[in-house]
């Protein structure tokens, strides 16, 4: 895992905190879940690859 990856994590993470909080104290709680959801669905795209090749790299090495 690179450490731009790392980065981007915590970029969307910071983002999605502070629009989750504007849209709540504004009365939009819908719309913040939904920027929490596209959040976290963003950031599990990007951390998927990994745990496939985590696992790949596991059953090679068990399979011995």
């Amino acid at each position: 895992m690179t450490i731009g990856v790392i980065f981007k994590i915590a970029a969307v993470g910071i983002l999605v905190s502070i629009l989750s909080q504007v849209l709540k104290h504004s009365g939009r709680e819908e719309q913040a879940f939904l920027t929490s959801f596209a959040g976290l669905i963003l950031v599990l795209s990007w951390v998927l690859p990994y745990i496939y090749e985590l696992f790949a790299s596991m059953k090679r090495l068990f399979s011995l």
